[in-house]
């Protein structure tokens, strides 16, 4: 599975990939980044045109501004395979590893409606942030289907 390390400027593309399950950190220190790239062997995405001077790293220039195409072009030109049960399985801001964690122990820690209606909660063990399937898992499947990920 590849993993990935992106310039500070493509923050909500990395949201993306670790939405999809993909290992994604940002690094805002250019000169880490290549050194970082083939210590974790990470692929680099970046929209700086300036990065194509190392060699040895793989990388790829994203040519997009907008979130959508961004993640088209990576879809499209590493040939990732999106795979459902790995649908997020990280955490979107620290890219930890999810776990299941039992009803009561997120009852102070959700919305009252949600904690209602909700059966499966997930944490993150290095943020605490608290994960459930709302609305925004139909939003990323409605994302998904415009590029025919089932």
């Amino acid at each position: 599975m590849e993993k990935f390390i992106l310039t500070d400027e493509l923050g909500r593309l990395s949201k993306w990939l670790r939405i999809l399950g993909y290992d994604t950190v940002v690094e805002k220190d250019r000169a880490l980044l290549a050194m970082k790239s083939l210590r974790e062997d990470r692929i680099i995405l970046t929209r700086d045109s300036k990065m194509s001077r190392f060699t040895g790293v793989r990388i790829v220039k994203i040519e997009s501004d907008f979130v959508e195409e961004q993640l088209a072009q990576v879809i499209k030109e590493l040939n990732l395979q999106v795979e459902k049960e790995r649908l997020f399985s990280l955490c979107v801001i620290c890219d930890e590893v999810l776990s299941y964690v039992g009803k009561e122990a997120v009852k102070d820690k959700v919305p009252e409606h949600v904690y209602n209606s909700q059966k499966i909660f997930m944490k993150c063990p290095k943020c605490s942030k608290v994960y459930w399937q709302g609305s925004h898992w139909e939003l990323v499947k409605k994302f998904l289907d415009k590029f025919r990920i089932p």
